[in-house]
C-alpha cells in the first residue's frame, strides 16, 4: 500500500494519481487542475464533445470530466503520457477500425500527447454514444 503524503489517503498502487482534498466540481476546475502541459488537450477534447452533445449535462463523475444524459456518455481524463477517452465498449467496438493507431481496451482509448488529438473522431464517437443511450 502506498499513502500519499499530502492527504493520507491509501492506494494500492505506488503514486497512484488522485486528488488531494476536494474533487473539482466542473470539468473546467479538472481541466485547470492538471499539469500545463495536458490543459489544451483536454482543452480540445472537451470542446469537441460539447460541439457535438450540447444538449449533455456536463458534470465530474468518478473523478473525471463526463457528459451525461440519462447516464454516462462519455468521459475523459488526463494522465502522465495520454488522455484517457471512456465513450464504453459499444462504442470501441463500433468504431474499432479507426482507431488501429490507438491503445484500447474494454471502453477505453488512450491518446497519447505525441499524436495529433483525433477531434472530428472524437465528436462522432460522442454523437454516437448519445444517439446509442
Amino acid at each position: 500500500m502506498w499513502v500519499c503524503p499530502k492527504c493520507g489517503r491509501s492506494f494500492k498502487n505506488a503514486e497512484q494519481s488522485h486528488y488531494c482534498g476536494e474533487p473539482p466540481a466542473t470539468i473546467e476546475e479538472y481541466i485547470a487542475a492538471q499539469p500545463e502541459a495536458a490543459r489544451e488537450y483536454l482543452r480540445q477534447v472537451n470542446a469537441a464533445i460539447r460541439a457535438s452533445v450540447p444538449e449533455a449535462r456536463k458534470k465530474i463523475s468518478w473523478s473525471m470530466p463526463t457528459y451525461w444524459k440519462g447516464r454516462n456518455l462519455i468521459q475523459f481524463a488526463a494522465f502522465k503520457r495520454h488522455i484517457g477517452l471512456y465513450p464504453g465498449p459499444e462504442a470501441v467496438e463500433a468504431f474499432a477500425g479507426r482507431l488501429t493507431e490507438y491503445k484500447t481496451s474494454k471502453g477505453t482509448i488512450q491518446l497519447p500527447y505525441n499524436k495529433p488529438l483525433p477531434l472530428e473522431l472524437i465528436a462522432e464517437m460522442a454523437k454516437w454514444c448519445e444517439e446509442n443511450s
